[in-house]
């Protein structure tokens, strides 16, 4: 979802005054960029560094009448400025032919040893625990936070362009950036006011939200999830930056002395505070590194201000620029805080200056901070889910009161822009657009209903053939209580209607007690997942993949009804108590049999099985964090566990149910950040079933004979190549971002990345149950003399959209029909 909501930003993109602004590009006397070069107004603190392309823009509030640009190497450069504006300045450094006597010189490559800069980095190690918030036992803050989006680089032919005919007013006011130089039109505004209270002896923090405010897309809960994902909160101080799902190495860190080169270029009283200011910029390229300055307190080795710029050869995707500011307050001799943060990301196909793109700026402004007044555990954790919907119904008191920074004049006008635009008919359309493609729904806001959703429309399988499937959905908004969903499905093959439905009701707001329940009656590839799922209206990519390795004709007729209570008592701890009715049959009996010896059969054998099961189900996500508070909400991080228990309990008779057994199965996944080196996913699952069960009731290894790469399945195996009453299987794929490929002079350009995996499973099956599925025509086989295992290797990031696997089976080479290698891949939109 977030891959597609992150391309409708650029389908849909087809500050105050300053008193001074520059821009241009520094060149050596050869006419070749110099990158890195420091442009400071003179007799100010206020400065930038070049890009890697030596281009600069800068402006600021105060009156400013000469420029200098200076580098290490090079011949200072004091440039007079003229008028106001200064656009386009080409300014041309020359080799310096000083020779200074007791002066250490530092180009290029900076030495890590006798470094004066890498000694007070040391030193801002020493103390970066001791700083900010941290120093105090308790503390208390208000946070008051803008995202906004803006299209960028507005020039006369878009204005005139047939996307925005009858829509021109929308130009009226434009403005420019103080970063980039470009003309901007805002198009979104998401604000909000909270309290934060925290415990460093209990280690616990609690952010309380009291307003909330959104223009825009408003009602597009997918939309707003999306944004609130792209900016999470980070700390400079730590060793690592999280930002699109990929880790930057701070310059405060630990090992910043291995991945940038640091300059003491200069130090200076600022507010009555003496402060050093150190450069810093990235030892190789394709890395993911900053490149900027800060400016830090030479006694408590805080950082007073500092600012990050990602470099262009940096290995991510689609974002031209980042910026950020921080600035902090100082409060006493030895007590800094941070005052201001600013974001900018400048989003774009292309990293070209010219290109057109869309700007997501968020700005978090910090005050009133309280310190040392304590608050009992309980204050931290026992409210789980706070519902108040005033906080999204805030009058035009509350904020002029709750701003800690004023909107300016475009800020002010995005409201009334956007409320103007949605009684354009083209907006309707463009917004339509965004909308269905980014959660796959068409709206029909006269019903209150969703059409969708359009990624299922298509399907192709040995047993229905081609297959269509049209659904919809009650929609009134992000926080409904209620919600009833379906969908019907043809097969041309089978000439068969399939269907689904289901329908869930929030009763208690607070615990999130949830009922919900429904019925499907269709065709589905079973074993996808060791632990099983009464999902109603789910389908795998196996059930409707169109290219398959070998014969995908192991496929199921399914008949499922379930009912389910869940609750939620503690944030992000779910329990929820199920009853579930399926029949089972093969959706190919000549092909592929689900028969089980059956005694009370006329024939001594039955083809179906009819099964009631109850099950409890405990899921525990600590960490995630979502948005909503209806009866579905939305994630708005990835960066969570997830540990889930589940029993269930089959009896016979009920229903005329078949099978009396117990199951017990547990898993637990867990992402990885590990800092400069990538991302690491991992899965455990283990399971057991006690009692004698036919083969469509026990645990399949989840093979997978499609095309497509799919996390915890093995590609490998066939679908049913192993089954399993007791299994243990583990899934590892981790994902260098880049790493190893950007020390290679051939590869570096590519910006591909490289993605290593092992997978492995060990399991057994009881003769019993080998005995009741007798009849069956495949092999019933589970991996107990030896864990079974693949490793893959994979290159992803390929044109920025696409990746590849090489799949290696690693033992069972005697099964029949074994594949020993398999190639896989799959395609996205990826930061």
């Amino acid at each position: 979802m977030k891959k597609n909501l992150f391309l409708l930003l650029f389908l849909f993109s087809f500050v105050a005054i300053s008193q001074t602004k520059v821009g241009g590009v520094v060149l050596d006397d050869s006419g070749k960029p110099v990158a890195f070069a420091n442009v400071l107004f003179k007799n100010s603190s206020e400065g930038t560094i070049t890009n890697d392309n030596g281009r600069f823009y800068m402006e600021s509030d105060n009156d400013y009448d000469v420029l200098i640009v200076s580098f290490i190497g090079y011949d200072t450069q004091e440039i007079p400025l003229t008028s106001r504006v200064s656009y386009n300045m080409e300014v041309v450094l020359k080799e310096s032919t000083e020779q200074l006597d007791e002066v250490v010189v530092y180009s290029g490559k900076q030495s890590k040893k006798n470094n004066p800069a890498v000694e007070i980095l040391k030193k801002i190690w020493a103390k970066k625990r001791e700083n900010g918030v941290r120093k105090f036992k308790q503390y208390q803050y208000d946070k008051y936070e803008k995202i906004e989006f803006d299209l960028n680089t507005i020039d006369s032919a878009l204005m005139e362009s047939k996307i925005f005919r009858g829509l021109e007013f929308v130009f009226k006011d434009l403005d420019t950036s103080r970063i980039t130089g470009k003309t901007y039109l805002p198009i979104f505004l998401n604000e909000t006011f909270s309290k934060v209270h925290g415990d460093n002896l209990l280690d616990e923090e609690k952010e309380v939200v009291l307003g909330n405010k959104n223009s825009g897309f408003d009602n597009n809960q997918a939309i707003i999830a999306f944004v609130k994902d792209l900016y999470q909160n980070y700390d400079i101080y730590d060793n690592y930056l999280k930002f699109f799902d990929k880790s930057f190495t701070s310059p405060l860190s630990r090992t910043g002395v291995d991945t940038y080169n640091y300059v003491l270029r200069d130090s200076a009283f600022i507010e009555d505070k003496w402060c050093y200011n150190i450069v810093y910029y990235p030892r190789r390229k394709n890395e993911l590194t900053f490149k900027g300055d800060f400016w830090v307190n030479d006694s408590t080795y805080a950082i007073k201000n500092i600012n990050l710029e990602v470099t262009k050869s940096a290995n991510i995707n689609w974002v031209k620029e980042i910026y950020i500011e921080q600035d902090f307050d100082v409060v006493n001799d030895s007590v800094f805080l941070l005052k201001r943060d600013y974001m900018l990301s400048d989003f774009s196909f292309q990293k070209k200056e010219e290109s057109r793109g869309i700007y997501g700026k968020r700005t978090t402004v910090y005050d009133n901070y309280v310190f040392d007044i304590s608050k009992p555990k309980s204050f931290y954790r026992a409210e789980g889910n706070p519902f108040d919907p005033q906080i999204l119904d805030r009058d035009s008191v509350f904020w002029k009161n709750s701003r800690l920074e004023a909107l300016n004049k475009d800020e002010k006008g995005i409201y009334q822009l956007l409320d103007t635009l949605k009684t354009v008919p083209k907006f309707k359309t463009y917004y339509n657009l965004v909308s269905v493609l980014g959660s796959g729904y068409i709206e029909i806001d006269k019903w209150n209903l969703d059409i969708g959703d359009v990624y299922s429309i298509f399907g192709f399988n040995d047993a229905e053939g081609f297959r269509l499937r049209g659904g919809a959905r009650t929609y009134f908004g992000q926080n409904d209580p209620w919600r009833l969903e379906g969908y019907m499905a043809y097969g041309f093959s089978d000439k068969k209607v399939k269907h689904g439905f289901s329908a869930k009701f929030l009763l208690d707001k607070k615990s999130r007690l949830i009922i919900s329940g429904g019925n499907r009656r269709d065709i589905e590839q079973l074993g996808i997942s060791l632990t099983s799922t009464n999902d109603v209206l789910g389908r795998s990519v196996a059930s409707s993949a169109i290219f398959t390795v070998g014969a995908n004709d192991r496929l199921t007729n399914i008949n499922l009804s379930t009912f389910n209570l869940e609750i939620e008592p503690l944030t992000n701890f779910r329990i929820r108590l199920g009853s579930s009715f399926r029949t089972l049959s093969s959706a190919l009996p000549d092909a592929f049999s689900l028969e089980y010896v059956d005694s009370e059969s006329p024939t001594g054998i039955s083809s179906e099985i009819k099964q009631f099961d109850l099950s409890t189900l405990l899921i525990y996500t600590p960490g995630k964090r979502t948005i909503g508070y209806g009866v579905e909400r939305k994630d708005i991080n990835d960066n969570y566990s997830t540990l889930l228990l589940n029993y269930t309990r089959g009896i016979d008779g009920f229903l005329e149910s078949d099978f009396n057994y117990s199951k017990i199965q547990f898993s637990y996944t867990q992402p990885w950040q590990l800092g400069g080196f990538g991302r690491l996913f991992s899965t455990i699952e283990i399971g057991k079933t006690f009692g004698e069960v036919p083969l469509g009731l026990l645990n399949v290894v989840p093979g997978n004979q499609t095309l497509f790469s799919i996390y915890n399945t093995f590609p490998n195996l066939d679908f049913y190549e192993f089954v399993t009453d007791t299994y243990a299987s583990v899934h590892l794929e981790h994902n260098f971002n880049g790493r190893l490929f950007s020390r290679i002079p051939l590869l570096r350009k590519w910006n591909l990345r490289e993605i290593v995996g092992l997978r492995g499973v060990w399991g057994e099956l009881s003769d019993e149950n080998i005995a009741l599925s007798a009849p069956t025509n495949i092999p019933l086989r589970a991996p107990n003399e030896k864990i079974y295992y693949e490793y893959s290797v994979g290159i992803g990031n390929i044109f920025k959209i696409f990746r590849i696997d090489f799949n290696f089976r690693g033992n069972y080479l005697d099964s029949p029909n074994a594949r020993p290698f398999s190639v896989t891949g799959t395609f996205g939109f990826n930061f």
